[in-house]
């Protein structure tokens, strides 16, 4: 019998890694102290990846390792740190964490609908897994679709055909690399939105992309995700076809509890 998948991303979906606060400060630090000033290699590590992303390169762009060793190569110096290790040394809660409380439990209840999960990330193995065993998910995750593995990366769809079976939905806190490529695949894109308005939590997740204030908040989210301040309204491609603001709400959508 084929699987039904159920694919999750997990920077902004289901945890908090510790690259933004812990290893690119080290990075930063050890590399200034290598070249005897204060150098900001992460803006250049940044700037790398964004050019990469811009030439389509969608595993070397999220290949942090490289992209150190090539910056501190024009710099004439040795990078002096392994960003992988650096993942594991600062993998320890608080500095890791999951987003809500209730994640591993969600998880778990659809699992015992039938349903197989797997993680859909632009983030390496080797960068993931750690924080994933940490937590207390790994174990949850009958597959974990990485960059280097699928030899591509959100936002190409084609990520999503390195699973056996029919993936029926989507859910990432991006439109880009999350709604857009679920959506070129027919897939269910189910946007997770944590800032949703109050009184749009009253409304069904299928419902909700209908209403005006999460619609501008889509919109706006949209501008800051494509960098176009001029976007006054969010392309059909981009918006999704659910919206949660609660991991909690993933058994309504999929059918599994009934929504009011």
């Amino acid at each position: 019998m084929n699987k039904r998948w159920i694919t999750l991303d997990l920077d902004g979906t289901l945890m908090q890694n510790p690259f933004g606060a812990w290893v690119f400060p080290e990075v930063a630090s050890t590399v200034s102290r290598k070249l005897g000033r204060e150098h900001d290699i992460v803006a250049e590590l940044i700037a790398e990846h964004e050019k990469r992303m811009a030439l389509r390169q969608w595993v070397a762009a999220y290949d942090w390792d490289d992209m150190l060793s090539v910056r501190c190569a024009a710099l004439g110096v040795q990078p002096g740190v392994d960003i992988e290790a650096l993942v594991r040394k600062h993998c320890v809660p608080p500095k890791v964490h999951l987003l809500e409380q209730g994640i591993p439990e969600t998880l778990r209840k659809i699992r015992g609908e039938g349903f197989a999960l797997a993680v859909v990330t632009n983030g390496f193995y080797k960068y993931q897994a750690p924080v994933m065993e940490v937590l207390g998910i790994l174990e949850l995750f009958e597959a974990i679709i990485t960059p280097e593995r699928a030899g591509t990366g959100k936002p190409d769809p084609a990520i999503f055909q390195h699973l056996p079976g029919e993936v029926l939905a989507h859910v990432g806190d991006r439109l880009d690399h999350d709604v857009h490529p679920a959506n070129q695949m027919k897939i269910v894109s189910v946007l997770i939105e944590r800032k949703m308005p109050e009184a749009a939590k009253g409304i069904s997740p299928y419902m909700r992309v209908r209403d005006q204030r999460v619609r501008e908040l889509c919109t706006e989210k949209g501008r800051r995700e494509c960098q176009n301040n001029g976007l006054q309204e969010l392309p059909e491609q981009f918006v999704p076809r659910a919206i949660i603001h609660s991991l909690t709400e993933l058994p309504m959508v999929l059918g599994i509890e009934n929504m009011e």
